[in-house]
């Protein structure tokens, strides 16, 4: 990984390029789970038999799991595509967060001379007196 802030900076445009490359994309998982129909005459129904594939995308609404069938394996083949674009999705923003964290340290690193004005310490005051009064309630 690049160390310095211009080498970081580099990165960061290389990689929000890549965002403008990314397809159709949604959460979720794909699996094929065989099912048996219950027709007694089926090859399902024999003991080694495989049984019918049932394509399913699986993704959590709200936090309960929600399942979606596919009739095809075309539109199965589609729904896979999108739910690995999905998860190149996510990892872009994960190397994303990396990289601006890097770049924000590497930013508070650099010399202020300037100080606090008055304006800013204005408005930090009601946020240290919320913290004090967390702190207090937290130790009691």
């Amino acid at each position: 990984m690049p160390d310095s802030l211009a080498d970081l900076e580099f990165a960061r445009t290389q990689l929000l390029r890549q965002f403008l490359t990314l397809g159709d994309l949604r959460p979720g998982n794909v699996s094929a789970i065989p099912r048996r129909c219950g027709k007694p005459q089926c090859h399902c129904a024999r003991p080694d038999g495989t049984g019918h594939p049932q394509f399913r995308l699986l993704r959590k609404v709200k936090g309960k799991t929600v399942a979606e069938s596919f009739a095809t394996p075309s539109g199965f083949r589609l729904a896979a595509q999108q739910v690995a674009e999905f998860h190149r999705f996510q990892a872009l923003i994960a190397q994303l967060t990396s990289i601006n964290e890097r770049i924000c340290r590497l930013r508070s690193d650099e010399p202020d001379q300037s100080g606090w004005t008055e304006e800013e310490k204005k408005r930090l005051l009601p946020f240290i007196a919320k913290s004090r009064a967390k702190s207090r309630r937290s130790s009691v």
